[in-house]
């Protein structure tokens, strides 16, 4: 795969996606966000990839979207442009796990990109913010929903309404994310995190994520249904059986995805 605006790599069962627009802070826009959710459409369907990380450079994971190509839109560029929605939807729809590592700026365009990933690594230096309010606007691809989802309706409303940023420790502290690291080796944590979920039966991994997923969507007695169903489909695979017998065999499974 060759891109312009992003880089890619991949160590045994791990693809990096690095957002690559450094002149302006890893910024937005639709060249960029296409060619994300092409990388990430392409693992997904790359046997030999279990997990994916996502991240930027330690100044900035991305400080929002790209005002310079918006400035001048109206309502019906936006609408049938729908870069952001649309790319958005992509990244949603990715069965394998998806972390974005943190580090510096991680603003507007950039946080919901953070959010629509299924973990959170952040650095130390990280600095989260839904600034649109101070041009005018406010977050078009999902900032205001997932941010209230994750750390409650009172804080987010207070973030969304005066663009102010939180730092990692509240970030951590209030679920946004995960775990926090020294900027020296948070991308490094993310990875070791990532190899881990490698390591285990890519159904099941793609299947609870799934699940989880469904919090959002279902009442607690769907969910608890959906759930149901799935961790009994999953006794029809051969990873659940060579898991259980290598559990009582105390060796390690050897997965086939199957």
């Amino acid at each position: 795969m060759a891109f312009e605006n992003i880089v890619v790599s991949t160590d045994g069962a791990v693809a990096f996606i690095q957002l690559n627009r450094p002149k302006v802070m890893n910024a937005l826009n639709g060249a960029l966000m296409t060619e994300v959710g092409d990388a990430m459409e392409q693992f997904d369907k790359d046997a030999a990839i279990r997990c994916m990380i996502i991240h930027g450079s330690d100044r900035a994971f991305s400080a929002g979207a790209d005002i310079d190509q918006m400035k001048s839109a109206t309502p019906l560029v936006m609408l049938e442009s729908n870069w952001i929605n649309r790319n958005f939807d992509r990244i949603r729809k990715v069965s394998k796990p998806v972390i974005a590592a943190v580090s510096g700026y991680c603003l507007g365009g950039g946080a919901e990109l953070a959010m629509s990933c299924d973990m959170m690594i952040a650095s130390e230096t990280a600095k989260f913010g839904q600034p649109e309010i101070s041009i005018g606007i406010i977050p078009g691809a999902g900032g205001t929903q997932r941010l209230a989802r994750a750390i409650g309706k009172s804080r987010a409303m207070e973030l969304i309404l005066t663009g102010k940023f939180m730092d990692a420790k509240e970030a951590e502290m209030r679920g946004l994310v995960s775990r926090v690291f020294p900027a020296e080796v948070y991308l490094d944590e993310a990875k070791k995190l990532a190899q881990d979920i490698a390591s285990k039966p890519p159904v099941a991994v793609r299947f609870a994520k799934e699940a989880v997923n469904k919090v959002y969507e279902l009442s607690l007695t769907e969910g608890l249904e959906y759930e149901s169903r799935i961790f009994q489909m999953l006794f029809s695979t051969e990873d659940q059986k060579e898991g259980m017998e290598a559990f009582l065999a105390k060796r390690k499974p050897e997965w086939k995805g199957k």
